[in-house]
C-alpha cells in the first residue's frame, strides 16, 4: 500500500518571482518574511496582502472563502486574541474571519491554548 505525501509548495520561490516580476524586491517588510526560515500559513496570507493590494471587495470576498489555515496557525491566531485581550468579533475583523469560525476554533482547539 502506497503513502501519499502532502507536498507543499515553495513559497518562498513562489513570491520571490512574483517580487521580482512586479518590480518589489525591495520591499522591506516582505523581504523580511521571506528571509524566515519557515514560511507559515499567516505569513503567506500577509505577502500575499501585501503584493496583491485587493482594493475590490468582491475579490477580498472570493479570497477568503478559499483560505485555509492548518493547526499551528490557528493556535497562533488564538495566542494573539489572548495576548491582545480582543473579544470574537474584534479578532475576527482583524484577521477576516467569522465569528463562528473563531468559535469553532477556541471549541476545538481550547486545551492547546
Amino acid at each position: 500500500m502506497k503513502t501519499t505525501e502532502k507536498t507543499i509548495p515553495d513559497y518562498k520561490k513562489l513570491y520571490t518571482d512574483i517580487l521580482i516580476k512586479k518590480g518589489l524586491q525591495d520591499d522591506k517588510e516582505c523581504v523580511r518574511i521571506l528571509k524566515k526560515r519557515y514560511l507559515t500559513t499567516l505569513d503567506v496570507l500577509l505577502l500575499n496582502d501585501l503584493i496583491f493590494k485587493t482594493s475590490c471587495r468582491e475579490t477580498e470576498i472570493f479570497n477568503q472563502k478559499h483560505r485555509s489555515y492548518n493547526e499551528e496557525a490557528i493556535i497562533k491566531i488564538l495566542d494573539y486574541q489572548r495576548s491582545n485581550n480582543l473579544n470574537n468579533s474584534q479578532l475576527c475583523r482583524h484577521f477576516k474571519l467569522s465569528r463562528n469560525t473563531i468559535a469553532k476554533w477556541k471549541k476545538l482547539y481550547s486545551t492547546s491554548v
